[in-house]
Order: C-alpha cells, then sequence, then structure tokens
C-alpha cells in the first residue's frame, strides 16, 4: 500500500487523487489540488475536462469513486450538500435557482436551514449586502431584478453561511462590467477577510486579473499546476487545449461593402409577462462587417434573433430588408431563399434535433439551398457529402455523419451547427451567443470563422453577452436594454465603461433625450 503524505495544515482543502467515473468515461484521474486559505483559486478546463464533477465532489452532489478529501488538514468525507455547508463550503452555481415570484428574503429562507435563517435574518442581509457593496432590497420580487442583482441573492445567501471556502462558477457570465468591477471588488474583500475561492471561469483575462494560483484539467487529470501572475492568457489557453490558440485577424481598413441588412424602426411587443417589448430597433449592416450586439441576459435578445431570422414575422414589411428586398413579413424559409442564414442560442432542439443524425440535421436548413432535396426526394448523398464537409473544415469530433446531434459535446455540435449555417456562404448571417459554454479552443475556431466569413462580404449580427467576444470580431457595436437598442459605435474606438452605460441603458436614455 503506497503511504500517502500529510497535507499541510495551513491549507483549507487538500484533493488527493481524487477520482470519478461514469459508465464509459473517466471524468476525474487522480486529481490533486490544494487551496490556502485567503486565496481565490482558478479552477480551468475544456468544456469537458472534469471541473463539474470536480466540485461537485466538493460540495457533496457527488461522491469519488477513489481518492482522498483534507479540510483543514483532516481527511473528510463529504457525502451530501448540507454536509458541505456545515463543514464551511458554499457554492454559487452558474444557474441561478431562484423563484422570480417570490422576494428576496422568501428565497433566501429557501436556501437556508432553519438554524441558520434565524429571527433576524432581514436585519443581517441588509447588514450583508451594505458591508460587502451588493445592496438588496429584501421585499423586491426577484422578477423585478437585473440578472447581477439576482446572482447577489445567491452571494448572500452563501455569506450567510459563514463559510470558508465559497465556490464560483462562471460567475461574470451574464454581467455587465461595471457589475464585474463590483464582484471583483467584493471577493478579494473576502479574500482579504481570510476566506478562500475556488472560481472557475473560461474569461482568461478575468483569471489573470483576479487570482493567484490556478490548477488546470484536460481530459479529467491536472496538466499544470501555476502561478497565475507567470503565465499570459495565450500560456493557460494553450496548458487547457494542449496547443496554441489560433487568431482572429482583422483585415486592414477597406472600403465599405453595399448595405445588405437594414431594421428600421422596427417595433414588436411583448407576447407575455416574462417577453420583452422591442421598441424602435434599427440597424445596418454593410457586407464585410460584423455588428455586435452586446446585453446582459433577459433584455431582448431572444426576440430580436426571432424578428431577425424570421421565426417572427411583423409588419411593416419594409422594416427589415435583405439585399434591399422588404421581408419583415416572411417566414424563415423565404428569408433564407434571400440569403439569410441563423445560429441560435440553443443547441439542442432549436439548432439541431438531437434525435436525428448529422446528415439528417444538414437538411433542416441547408435542403434547399444546397440543393440537397429535388422534385421533393431527398438526395442522400448529397446531404451526406454536405455533412463530411462540415466535419473537415471545423473538426467536429464524432464518429461521422450517421452521429446523432446529441451524442457530441456542447462545442462539438456547436462546431457542426456553425459550420452548418457558414458553408451556406449566406449574404446575411446572424447568430446567438456563437460561443456560450463552448471551451476556448472552440470558441475561438468559431470565431476566426465569423471572421473570415466576413471578409469573404457577408454581413455579420452577432448577439452575445461575451464582451471580451464581441471586442475581438466586431467592426461595429451596440447593445440592447430592455428591449431598445442603443446606437452602434465603432469598436476600436469604444471604452469599457462606455460599453457597460449602454448595456445600463444609461447611454440609450442620453441620446433619446438629446434628440
Amino acid at each position: 500500500m503506497t503511504k500517502t503524505n500529510s497535507p499541510n495544515p495551513d491549507s483549507l482543502l487538500k484533493l488527493q487523487d481524487m477520482t470519478r467515473s461514469y459508465p464509459g468515461l473517466l471524468a476525474n484521474d487522480q486529481v490533486n489540488l490544494t487551496l490556502n486559505k485567503g486565496e481565490i483559486h482558478a479552477l480551468l478546463g475544456e468544456n469537458g475536462a472534469g471541473k463539474s464533477t470536480l466540485v461537485k465532489m466538493i460540495y457533496g452532489v457527488l461522491k469519488p469513486d477513489s481518492g482522498q478529501i483534507f479540510w483543514q488538514g483532516k481527511r473528510i468525507a463529504i457525502n451530501s450538500p448540507a454536509a458541505a455547508r456545515e463543514l464551511g463550503i458554499a457554492m454559487v452555481f452558474q444557474h441561478f435557482s431562484l423563484f422570480d415570484s417570490l422576494t428576496v428574503l422568501e428565497n433566501i429562507v429557501l436556501g437556508l436551514e432553519a438554524h441558520e435563517a434565524g429571527n433576524n435574518l432581514e436585519e443581517r442581509i441588509i447588514e450583508i449586502s451594505e458591508k460587502y457593496g451588493l445592496p438588496l432590497e429584501p421585499s423586491r420580487l426577484v422578477y423585478s431584478l437585473s440578472v447581477g442583482e439576482r446572482q447577489r441573492i445567491e452571494i448572500i445567501r452563501c455569506l450567510l453561511q459563514n463559510p470558508g471556502l465559497l465556490i464560483m462558477d462562471e460567475p461574470t457570465s451574464v454581467l455587465t462590467p461595471q457589475e464585474v468591477e463590483t464582484l471583483f471588488e467584493t471577493l478579494r474583500r473576502l479574500c482579504d477577510e481570510g476566506m478562500s475561492i475556488l472560481y472557475i471561469s473560461h474569461k482568461l483575462d478575468e483569471i489573470k486579473a483576479l487570482c493567484r494560483q490556478a490548477t488546470i484539467l484536460r481530459h479529467g487529470r491536472v496538466v499544470a499546476s501555476v502561478r497565475v501572475q507567470d503565465e499570459t492568457t495565450n500560456s493557460l489557453a494553450a496548458k487547457m487545449i494542449g496547443e496554441d490558440l489560433g487568431t482572429v485577424k482583422m483585415t486592414s481598413a477597406h472600403p465599405p461593402g453595399e448595405l445588405r441588412f437594414v431594421v428600421n424602426k422596427l417595433d414588436y411587443p411583448a407576447t407575455d409577462q416574462l417577453s420583452v417589448s422591442l421598441r424602435q430597433v434599427s440597424l445596418e449592416v454593410r457586407g464585410g462587417e460584423i455588428l455586435g450586439i452586446a446585453g446582459v441576459a433577459g433584455n431582448g435578445q431572444d426576440e430580436l434573433l426571432g424578428v431577425l431570422n424570421g421565426e417572427v414575422q411583423t409588419r411593416p414589411s419594409s422594416a427589415i430588408r435583405i439585399d434591399n428586398k422588404d421581408c419583415a413579413h416572411q417566414g424563415p424559409d423565404q428569408r433564407r431563399n434571400l440569403g439569410l442564414a441563423s445560429i441560435p442560442s440553443e443547441r439542442l432542439g432549436h439548432g439541431a434535433v438531437p434525435g436525428l443524425t448529422l446528415n439528417e440535421n444538414t437538411l433542416l436548413t441547408a435542403h434547399e439551398r444546397m440543393g440537397l432535396v429535388r422534385m421533393g426526394l431527398i438526395d442522400f448523398q448529397k446531404s451526406e457529402e454536405f455533412g463530411c464537409k462540415i466535419i473537415r473544415d471545423f473538426d467536429v469530433r464524432c464518429h461521422g455523419v450517421e452521429a446523432e446531434a446529441g451524442s457530441l459535446s456542447g462545442g462539438n455540435l456547436q462546431k457542426f451547427i456553425v459550420g452548418r449555417e457558414i458553408n451556406q456562404k449566406p449574404s446575411v448571417l446572424v447568430v446567438s451567443q456563437p460561443t456560450w459554454g463552448v471551451d476556448a479552443g472552440a470558441a475561438q475556431a468559431i470565431r476566426v470563422a465569423l471572421r473570415e466569413l466576413a471578409d469573404s462580404g457577408t454581413a455579420i449580427v452577432v448577439i452575445s453577452q461575451d464582451l471580451d467576444e464581441l471586442i475581438e470580431i466586431s467592426d461595429r457595436l451596440a447593445a440592447i436594454c430592455s428591449g431598445v437598442l442603443s446606437r452602434a459605435l465603432p469598436t476600436a474606438e469604444v471604452t469599457l465603461e462606455q460599453i457597460g452605460l449602454m448595456m445600463s441603458g444609461v447611454e440609450t436614455l442620453d441620446n433619446e433625450a438629446s434628440e
């Protein structure tokens, strides 16, 4: 039997040879990690690298097949989230678990044990929110809060438990730059007070700005444990994916192409209490350029995608024009015949049918433009050739065109969907969240492909919550807030502060007041 070394008593958490497998998959393979007291420690890796499995074992959601966990120098077993919280481990998940129709106070109560809630919970919520710069009104209904305010509920609920370790999973994916800076100030203060933070993010600039140490996973194994200050974002990404990232090459200044996509003062009323009305939306995109649209989730992005790609028809017909042809009254197929292609944010069920093969999924949007159907009959040989070309061009890791879409990883399915649309050579492409939940390597491949398509003469609209992404690939940048689209500014000239104001609606309101 191998003798295990005694962990450093100064460490807060130590994982030793943690292993966890699923049928046909080794998710974590003898993972070691040490987290010291008062440290912000990054956990990095591509999708499928094993990050989620590892933190679920720390939080007691999953049990390891083998391995040891040491907490403050003592070997322990964490059999449930309640046991983790009792030790002093708290977690803020990427997707919030809140009830929209309940108040802030009621949502926090639901996440606490009776002894944690106590009799003066409302006063404690106010006290903690003021202390850490996370203002919240306990009586506010959750549906009336911004995404950033909702995240504060999750953080304050954790802080009420007085944790020694706070795990955060992609905490800034839906925040404005100002909200990100506020969050970072809070995390640094917590760290200064002795709390340890395990921080998961795909945004390597954030890792550089916030974290001291990083543990990097690839295919379930630790491939590096580094001091963040000794690394660059490119070197961190290379360690994550095992190779250097490609770069997006912005073409030198060139005369603008012809006007290909125009939206003029488009209105679209909300269909229910949970949707957002679009008000006087206007935009213009020329061939060869990418217009980026930033915004915090829930501000009309889904509604905007629907009216742009034809899933929702509006009036007058001249409110949307593709290559000088009115089309606001037309559906998706008619707009595709005019040259438009579209990539939705939801991969399964919207971008692809999980139970169909990749070959069959090519037919969903390419059957007419690529000539895959003739006289009502499917040309399976041609669709197979098209599917193979997508797999080859976009390095889709799968078992060929007969693999079911639902069997692919999120990143590979996204590459297939993006490739299906780009390889149709559209004159206009509308894409929402092109790299949402996609690892660094696949994300960069998608960005490079979008830039190359624009350089070939396509007009592209990218709706994304990833500001780094928009700044990297866009020629001009706008923001949507409460269904109102700001004016578009040249990306090279806009500041992060301006973008944050645009995302908050301040810039738009200022424009309206001056008109």
